[in-house]
């Protein structure tokens, strides 16, 4: 009975020449011959199980992969490569790093505008403080300037009113006093005329005696109303002769009532008139 490599073909299997790995891909080669073997391994197990008869065990190849030392060319291109990308990398990792010291420039930029404006609106708040204190100091210092303005001025209205009351109080009591004068020398005019009216009335009503001498002097106490009328009239000095004191009373009598009393105030009846004392003395009637 054939084998299955008869049967497919394939004749003789001879080993393989030693593999030579070109190109710079040994390990490429090296799968690819395995792979192969291992293909032609199981073929030839399949075969083996379906033919009842014993089959020919057969040796496998050995393929001997020789690795041998890349191409110059290739190592070059590779070194180049990896050049490249390490520089790339370096170039990304400076590029980072450049990136991260301007962000923490920036940052720090960002940073003092903050504190600057921070200590700007500090000072702006400072300077408002103080414009605000200033502004209330001025305020204070005006108004207690105002205050002391006008109390300057009501001390000097009250002072003018004061002088003005002192000047009217001065021609008040100059002018009454010159109406004291004037009434004075009215109520002297007044009283002198009454007195000179009473003393005509009773010597026209005195009887003189016949024992009536020079020197003698009697003195009449009368007293009166405001209307005139006599109320009762006493001798307060005798002249020391009956006849003639008794003359005096008689003439005070008859004369009264002095109804011309009426017409003074009545100040001046009290003053001068309520109680009236006359004198008697045989060469005149004196008061």
């Amino acid at each position: 009975m054939s084998s299955l490599r008869e049967q497919l073909g394939f004749g003789e299997i001879k080993p393989l020449p030693s593999l030579v790995v070109l190109n710079g891909y040994p390990l490429a080669v090296f799968v690819a011959v395995t792979l192969h073997t291992l293909l032609l391994a199981g073929l030839l197990y399949l075969q083996g199980t379906s033919d009842s008869q014993a089959l020919e065990l057969v040796q496998p190849t050995v393929i001997k992969a020789l690795l041998i030392d890349e191409n110059p060319q290739v190592t070059n291109q590779r070194n180049q490569e990896r050049r490249r990308v390490e520089s790339q990398m370096r170039e990304r990792e400076k590029a980072a790093a450049l990136k991260a010291q301007q962000e923490q420039r920036e940052e720090a930029a960002r940073q003092k505008r903050r504190e600057e404006a921070e200590a700007e609106a500090q000072r702006q708040r400072q300077v408002e403080r103080e414009r605000q204190q200033k502004a209330e100091t001025e305020a204070e210092a005006k108004r207690e300037r105002e205050l002391r303005e006008q109390r300057e001025r009501e001390a000097e209205q009250r002072r003018a009113r004061e002088a003005a009351q002192q000047e009217q109080r001065r021609r008040d009591a100059e002018a009454a006093e010159a109406a004291a004068a004037e009434a004075a020398s009215s109520e002297f005019e007044l009283v002198q005329s009454a007195t000179g009216l009473i003393q005509q009335l009773v010597t026209e009503n005195w009887s003189r005696p016949p024992s009536a001498r020079n020197g003698m002097r009697a003195v009449i106490q009368i007293r009166m109303l405001p209307t005139g009328e006599l109320i009762d009239a006493r001798i307060t000095q005798s002249s020391g002769d009956p006849a003639f004191d008794r003359s005096a009373e008689n003439a005070v009598y008859r004369a009264a009532p002095f109804s011309e009393l009426t017409a003074l105030p009545i100040r001046v009846f009290n003053q001068n008139f309520r109680t009236l004392s006359l004198i008697f003395q045989p060469e005149d009637l004196l008061n």
